[in-house]
């Protein structure tokens, strides 16, 4: 088993701790493994990186590399930092709409959608904001910790927790409609994948290797596929969680695991399309007709969506801490811990373009709109960015 250094020295971390832990980052002091990042590789870029307009937005990610990512919906951007801090952000001109102070630690976010803005913090409340002007709307108390972004349809908001509960809270007033419990292995990757949500199911994956599939109104199982299967003889080994979401094209899902598999699989009736090898706590990008995926080594590859072939890997950022994929503008996009923007061709993986961010890095998932890719460094600003010939 092959384990990239940044993600190690969180694993040995947890080695100490009883049963049921979950991984919870220390200092680097305290044991970290270090393993080099691969330098910059030249090129002559192809794509010319303009940014458009920067906003700061708080204090950005905390040392606990917390789920603090932003969302988009109708034209804003919401944003949240782990003081406790929520922003509305105009996203064509990087005007600021609102600013609320929640006064906790939070953790996981944002969701957006329906006209709320839902996060959730360290001791596992639940709040739930009028996108319109961020006054709180209501708040609920979850099982546990909150370390991604709660899903959402017109009538409920479904919340994952570290505990590997799914809660379905009703969107109007946060009763909790139902819950739904799995069982999880003693050691874990410290976060959750975010559940999809359509108007009649929810979709999560889990610590356990597992995706499932469940009504949207009752919480009752439609269906239930194992992505990845624990192999080896120390619970380190048998590792297999998935923190990336599931992303829904068309009516196929796509899901990744960690020492696991890369998935494909009908929406319908969770038939298995095809399986890959492959490791990665990252949700998949889309485009071209294929699947980008960013692997724990930092590797980037490129998959036929209908078979899941490789059809590309580009193995020059190793080590470097990149982000989930995006595609913006046509190209592939990841940013790196060091606060490097890497475009790539969709076509071949080759380098088009990069820029500096920020010397913060970025650690948060990007997003894109179109012809605009919106970057959160963990200094806490926000960044709009197009792409033109050079």
């Amino acid at each position: 088993m092959t384990i990239p250094g940044y993600r190690l020295w969180l694993l040995l971390a947890c080695l100490s701790l009883v049963s049921g832990c979950s991984l919870f980052s220390p200092t680097p002091e305290e044991g970290e493994v270090s393993v080099e990042p691969a330098d910059l590789v030249d090129f002559k870029p192809e794509v010319k990186i303009k940014k458009r307009w920067s906003a700061g937005v708080g204090k950005g990610q905390d040392r606990y590399f917390t789920g603090l990512v932003p969302a988009l919906d109708q034209g804003i951007i919401y944003a949240a930092d782990g003081r406790g801090n929520v922003f509305a952000v105009d996203a064509s001109s990087g005007d600021r709409r609102w600013k609320v102070e929640l006064g906790t630690s939070l953790s996981g976010g944002v969701g957006a959608g329906f006209g709320l803005v839902l996060v959730g913090d360290m001791e596992g409340s639940v709040y739930a904001l009028n996108a319109d002007n961020g006054s709180r709307r209501w708040q609920h108390q979850v099982s546990s910790e909150v370390l991604s972004a709660p899903g959402i349809n017109q009538d409920m908001v479904i919340v994952q927790t570290q505990d590997g509960v799914l809660e379905a809270l009703d969107a109007g007033s946060g009763e909790m409609r139902w819950q739904y419990d799995t069982d999880l292995p003693s050691l874990t990757l410290r976060g959750t994948s975010s559940p999809l949500v359509t108007d009649t199911m929810v979709i999560a994956g889990f610590a356990n290797g597992k995706i499932v599939a469940l009504s949207a109104s009752t919480g009752s199982l439609l269906w239930e596929i194992r992505v990845a299967i624990p192999k080896g003889t120390t619970e380190l080994e048998r590792m297999v969680d998935i923190d990336g979401n599931p992303l829904l094209v068309g009516d196929v899902i796509y899901i990744t695991s960690y020492q696991g598999r890369i998935a494909a699989m009908s929406r319908g009736t969770g038939r298995e399309l095809w399986f890959q090898d492959g490791s990665s706590h990252q949700t998949p990008g889309f485009g071209l007709s294929q699947l980008y995926v960013t692997e724990s080594d930092d590797t980037v590859k490129a998959l036929r969506s209908s078979s899941g072939q490789v059809v590309w890997s580009n193995d020059q950022m190793t080590y470097r801490k990149l982000t989930a994929p995006v595609v913006a503008g046509g190209y592939v996009c990841v940013a790196d811990a060091d606060g490097y923007l890497h475009l790539l061709s969709q076509t071949d993986g080759r380098y088009v373009g990069r820029i500096k961010v920020d010397g913060s890095g970025v650690s948060a998932p990007m997003l894109a709109d179109d012809e605009t890719l919106f970057v959160f460094d963990n200094g806490g600003d926000l960044r709009a960015y197009r792409f033109e010939s050079p």
